[in-house]
């Protein structure tokens, strides 16, 4: 598969989505982060209590994979309120990377269920924060209520390697589903 693909990143805020294009992009990712406030954290529930910022309207960066493949991968803000930005920067994408947290499973339901509403077909990488529970992937996958053929990874958003297999995992299920017989 030789070309270029738009790829969406997603997931809940405070996720890793920032961390994960941040670590794998092989030029200066671009960033649009502010400052979290306190009328913000009446809506804006996170796990991390040491987050900071978030944010407010993409993250972008860029790698090839195996010198014939260029991943364009948008950061979703992770804030339902953000919705309509986060739909338009689906539009032209050939997938999604979701990013969930094992300490908070219900925060990823709103990205997934977006996924689903936009016909995007997605991989789900659990981002393995210190001290978060592991579970089964057949858990996982039960309480995602994901379809049997979607991609469930451990993930380290900080890992350069485990970021770029979570993305090699979605880049090869994008592969299997455009070459499905309908």
């Amino acid at each position: 598969m030789a070309g270029a693909a738009k790829i969406l990143v997603v997931g809940p805020l405070g996720v890793g989505k920032t961390t994960l294009i941040g670590t794998v992009s092989e030029i200066e990712p671009l960033f649009t982060e502010a400052a979290m406030t306190q009328a913000g954290a009446r809506v804006d529930a996170v796990v991390d209590s040491g987050k900071t910022t978030t944010t407010v309207a993409l993250d972008f960066g860029r790698l090839t994979i195996d010198g014939d493949l260029v991943l364009y991968l948008f950061g979703t803000p992770g804030q339902q309120r953000f919705l309509p930005a986060w739909r338009d920067l689906a539009k032209g994408a050939l997938g999604a990377l979701a990013l969930v947290d094992t300490r908070d499973l219900t925060a990823s339901f709103d990205a997934l269920g977006n996924l689903e509403d936009l016909d995007l077909p997605f991989a789900v990488a659990v981002n393995v924060f210190p001290g978060s529970p592991l579970h089964d992937t057949a858990d996982l996958r039960a309480a995602l209520d994901l379809l049997p053929g979607t991609p469930v990874v451990l993930c380290d958003a900080r890992d350069q390697e485990s970021s770029i297999r979570a993305l090699i995992a979605l880049v090869s299920h994008l592969i299997h589903v455009a070459t499905e017989p309908s």
